[in-house]
């Protein structure tokens, strides 16, 4: 995506490119091969930015993997998902309100999914 300004892409979805490349990688990567992942005509120095933003926010983890500086992913994706969805339940004034907002909107799967999870969290 580079060239003009309609192209551009924000810090945030780079940052998700970036953990969806490391997320899909078998082994850490390097700045140079999250590079190639992501976009070969973004900057190296982008690349590496973005890394290093990910790590103060204690979302990656470098590493040393075959001799070399390499990057992996601090949790799944599941995980960020889940710190996302207690972010926006903690951001919010009415807590009940919003959970069943968000329960009454879900999908019969997804619901079902939720239920299940309720249950096997209860056991353990």
């Amino acid at each position: 995506m580079a060239g003009g300004r309609t192209g551009r892409r924000g810090a945030g979805q780079l940052e998700s490119e970036v953990l969806a490349a490391l997320w899909a990688a078998p082994t850490p990567l390097t700045p140079a091969q999250v590079q190639a992942a992501v976009d070969a005509g973004l900057a190296y120095n982008t690349v590496h930015t973005i890394l290093i933003r990910l790590q103060d926010k204690g979302q990656v983890l470098r590493v040393v993997h075959e001799g070399r500086s390499a990057y992996s992913p601090a949790t799944d994706a599941a995980g960020v998902a889940a710190e996302r969805m207690r972010a926006a339940l903690d951001a919010g004034t009415d807590r009940a309100a919003i959970l069943a907002r968000f329960v009454t909107e879900l999908d019969p799967e997804d619901e079902a999914a939720l239920r299940a999870a309720l249950r096997k969290g209860r056991r353990s």
